[in-house]
């Protein structure tokens, strides 16, 4: 049994990933070919936007988004902490201050209860992060943003495909970022990410960033970076999105049953909270547990792989951390949260196996 089982698909689409490489190893446009730009329409309009720019990772993708947005040295961004370290981390390299607000209880995103308190007049952007698959509730963040003239930045990087109001995660502000690392629902078979935006000219600045700068060649306007996704994976993500609305679609028959018969086997464990104006697309099934090291220890013995999603919110981090600062929601959450194994082709079998030694 495995965490994430990324072989697994290729079993269905692997004559087709083959057949999409071989085409980018014979016309040999391996920067920015042809299938980037395919790839790109078509996730544009999958996303409901006009712009769709294809980066090499999550993490250049959120780098890029805020330089196009010129946020810098002296600029603070509110954003979670309970999170992978990338969101902060691309914060922090642009010489701004990340300031964290703390997590909503049920869903464990950016709470925005607690954002205004959070404001002062050195706050430009706003970075919810999507967790775990499901969006954040952006209408209200956004409504803030407007309020005190507020950026907005969507981190989609677990949440590409899910929906939240009939609008798609990486559509719902003023420019939204995905990752295509391999575990993630869509993912290649390396590293990339990508951009969405409806503003042409934050577009245009975006494709210069990703080159260097470069508006043509050997002109470079402003300073940018190599943040290009490259063609070979653009072929694997144009033959893997065939599949994904379906995917989405398993991984939430996956994650009923896991609820269903968690909630009705066990009180103790608290199943993932989906708001009714949501659909998750279940990057992770994480469940919070009183005794996680005894229930790890319990899977391991019967060599059921589990992982846990964050252990140290980034306020608490070495590099990151701020002593005094307490946010109590995220603290709990990363004593106690647990992520079992998820993804499209999981069985009933497998997952019977999973829930019955939990219980135990």
């Amino acid at each position: 049994m495995r965490f994430i089982d990324i072989g697994f698909q290729q079993k269905f689409i692997r004559k087709d990933i083959d057949n999409s490489i071989k085409k980018v190893l014979d016309h040999g446009q391996y920067i920015l070919g042809p299938e980037v730009v395919e790839l790109e329409d078509k996730l544009a309009s999958f996303v409901g936007v006009e712009h769709c720019i294809g980066v090499s990772s999550g993490s250049d993708a959120l780098l890029i988004a805020m330089m196009s947005l010129g946020i810098g040295p002296g600029d603070e961004v509110i954003t979670s902490p309970f999170t992978f370290i990338a969101a902060v981390e691309m914060i922090v390299l642009l010489g701004a201050k990340p300031i964290y607000v703390d997590i909503d209880k049920y869903s464990y995103n950016l709470d925005p209860q607690k954002i205004e308190s959070a404001i002062t007049s050195k706050t430009r952007l706003t970075l919810p992060i999507s967790l775990f698959g499901q969006c954040a509730d952006m209408d209200a963040i956004n409504l803030i943003a407007k309020k005190y003239d507020l950026l907005v930045l969507e981190d989609g990087a677990q949440s590409f495909g899910a929906t939240y109001k009939n609008r798609k995660s990486c559509g719902l502000s003023t420019i939204g970022c995905t990752s295509f690392f391999p575990s993630k629902p869509l993912g290649c078979y390396g590293d990339g990410g990508a951009i969405f935006t409806n503003d042409n000219n934050l577009a245009k600045k975006i494709r210069s960033i990703r080159v260097h700068g470069q508006d043509k060649r050997y002109c470079h306007s402003m300073v940018g970076l190599n943040g290009r996704l490259d063609t070979i994976q653009a072929a694997i993500l144009q033959v893997k999105f065939k599949v994904f609305e379906k995917e989405i679609l398993l991984r939430n028959k996956v994650a009923d049953f896991y609820t269903d018969e968690l909630n009705s086997a066990c009180l103790d464990i608290v199943t993932p909270f989906i708001s009714s104006e949501n659909i998750s697309v279940y990057a992770q099934y994480a469940i919070l547990v009183k005794n996680r090291e005894e229930i790890i220890s319990r899977l391991t013995k019967y060599e059921i792989p589990s992982a846990i999603h964050y252990p140290v919110p980034v306020h608490k981090q070495l590099a990151y951390r701020d002593k005094n600062l307490k946010l109590p929601v995220s603290e709990h959450v990363s004593k106690h949260i647990l992520c079992l194994p998820m993804h499209p082709y999981l069985t009933k079998q497998d997952q019977k196996i999973i829930i019955k030694n939990i219980i135990n």
